[in-house]
């Protein structure tokens, strides 16, 4: 049946408002998106497992990621798995490196640049972190992600906490194992604190998303202080990725792995612990 001409007028306008002038849809389709924080706190912990277990709420976010650096020919295809291990910390450095990034900036964990970089016309990237400028405290240098988490701890506290030790000291105390040589680490002065408020003192850390113990001098070759390394900064050294991922793990963040000796909480990073 023949349509009358203004109904016909009527269905062409439709047409032509639901099509771009290529004929193809105006509306482009959305692009996946990459979780930055999920994708970060995997690539801290799956390369610490002794099995092959996803971080979970990371695997869509890390495959992303992976199928980016497979077609960049950077990562192999059997390793694009949702898995941020050893293989894929590897890729993303090169990765970085390629960018021309060196030191932190192609430690192998995703930052805001490189991953926005890596995502172009692929994925948007959202819940992004970062660890902000470095700034002195207290005679030391951190930065400015540091130093709220510190704040926040010191108010849940209600006292002020002395740091030994801040980050971005490269060589500077050998017995730190290069856990120090990025950011996001510290280490606090005990001085006149008894055992139970070095351990409370130890628990707000936790809380507000430090991966913290208490440190002996039978543990090492080093006085009674708090070591926290804050989860999921993206400056930290490879050896305080490593204590991150094994403080998730239940360890102790030392060199002989052995069980977690510090006040349980709920871990949380510092993002998780502000919308809390």
């Amino acid at each position: 049946m023949k349509l009358p001409s203004y109904v016909a007028a009527l269905v062409a306008a439709a047409l032509l408002a639901s099509a771009g002038t290529s004929g193809t849809p105006a509306r482009a389709t959305a692009l996946p998106s990459v979780n930055m924080e999920a994708t970060v706190k995997a690539a801290q912990i799956d390369p610490r497992r002794a099995d092959d277990t996803l971080t979970p709420g990371a695997k869509a976010s890390v495959l992303l990621v992976e199928r980016a650096l497979r077609d960049r020919q950077l990562l192999d295809a059997q390793w694009v798995d949702g898995y941020f291990g050893t293989t894929t910390i590897a890729a993303y450095a090169k990765y970085q490196k390629s960018l021309g990034y060196t030191g932190l900036d192609a430690n192998g964990l995703p930052g805001k640049t490189s991953l926005t970089k890596l995502g172009a016309g692929r994925f948007t990237v959202t819940h992004v972190i970062g660890p902000g400028a470095r700034v002195s405290s207290g005679g030391v240098v951190i930065n400015t992600r540091t130093r709220d988490m510190l704040a926040e701890a010191e108010r849940l506290l209600g006292r002020k906490l002395v740091l030994d030790q801040g980050s971005y000291n490269p060589g500077g105390d050998p017995t730190s194992a290069g856990t120090h040589d990025g950011g996001g680490v510290v280490d606090i002065s005990v001085k006149g604190m008894s055992a139970a408020t070095r351990t409370t003192v130890a628990r707000a850390l936790r809380r507000v998303g430090f991966a913290a113990w208490v440190r002996s001098p039978s543990q090492g070759d080093w006085p009674w202080h708090i070591h926290a390394a804050a989860i999921s900064d993206t400056d930290l050294s490879s050896q305080a990725q490593h204590q991150t991922g094994d403080y998730y793990l239940g360890l102790n963040g030392l060199a002989n792995r052995n069980a977690d000796d510090g006040p349980k909480v709920t871990i949380r990073t510092w993002e998780e612990y502000q919308r809390r």
